[in-house]
């Protein structure tokens, strides 16, 4: 039977992806006692890399907001793989990092940063609600709009 939170993802129309592997020389998550830190996540999906380019130039602030909730889902997406696949083991979406490949003077970070702290309150409800930092980059790996990176409790 599928856990409560399997039956919001697929209410929500999100089906999680195998998690993306790690491309350079560290481990998608680490589960240190109840927290679990995952590694940050870009917009990997299956058919390639999606949002690429440079929000405020090249991409809209809703397609920043896109490529934030797909970092999202591909966070979620290693956190069921940290929890042996049960996501109802999630306690508490602790803190998320999202890193927007931002255009000089673009000083909209938050406003794309809500595209995965949404989708956490949406599939988590009130355990979804978490502190943040959104940060402008100069660029992020293989040139994605967004990263995201986050830290959850679990029992």
């Amino acid at each position: 039977m599928a856990g409560k939170i399997e039956a919001r993802l697929k209410e929500l129309n999100i089906t999680l992806p195998t998690p993306p592997a790690p491309v350079a020389s560290y481990v998608p998550y680490v589960v240190s006692g109840n927290l679990v830190f995952i590694s940050g996540q870009v917009t990997s999906a299956p058919e390639g890399l999606k949002y690429v380019g440079v929000v405020g130039t090249d991409l809209s602030l809703e397609d920043g907001q896109a490529a934030a909730r797909l970092c999202g889902i591909n966070l979620i997406a290693q956190l069921k793989a940290a929890c042996g696949g049960d996501l109802d083991r999630v306690t508490r979406c602790v803190r998320l990092g999202v890193f927007v490949n931002a255009a000089p003077g673009f000083t909209q970070q938050p406003e794309v940063a809500n595209g995965a702290s949404n989708l956490m309150m949406e599939v988590f409800g009130e355990a979804g609600k978490h502190s943040r930092a959104s940060v402008g980059a100069g660029t992020l790996p293989r040139n994605v709009a967004v990263e995201v990176e986050g830290i959850f409790e679990i029992r």
